[in-house]
């Protein structure tokens, strides 16, 4: 496999944003995961391993941790609804906070990913845009 020369993010926060978006973190050409949370184990264009990556538990904790907080306000304001029953008023704030959670944790895991390739964590190389040792 030859690697071809990426576009590399100039800040963390395009990283992040690529690694957001489901895109390769370093020349955001590529696919990042192969599946739902899995991502691919090398890039087919810029040949970054992937399979360094540790995010475990971290995208989990952010996305219950942004779907809290949007759901707060949102469960005052049904809980406020007299009209509305309260199995209703369950059922609509179970399925909102289901479909945002599903929805936040690829996102969140790519961003992350995004992040400790960028420190140079967890075996990446320590500059970003570096290929990790052994590929170059």
């Amino acid at each position: 496999m030859r690697a071809v020369a990426p576009d590399l993010p100039h800040t963390v926060f395009a990283a992040m944003r690529r690694g957001f978006f489901g895109r390769c973190p370093r020349c955001d050409g590529a696919r990042l995961f192969s599946a739902f949370l899995k991502p691919v184990d090398r890039c087919p264009l810029c040949a970054q391993d992937w399979t360094l990556h540790a995010a475990d538990d971290f995208p989990p904790y952010v996305s219950i941790i942004v779907t809290g907080h949007v759901m707060a306000p949102v469960m005052i304001v049904l809980g406020s609804m007299t009209a509305l029953s309260t199995g209703l008023v369950v059922g609509i704030a179970l399925v909102l906070a289901i479909t945002m959670l599903m929805s936040l944790l690829q996102p969140a895991k790519g961003a992350i990913i995004a992040l400790q390739w960028w420190l140079g964590m967890q075996g990446f190389a320590v500059r970003p845009g570096k290929v990790e040792a052994g590929v170059e």
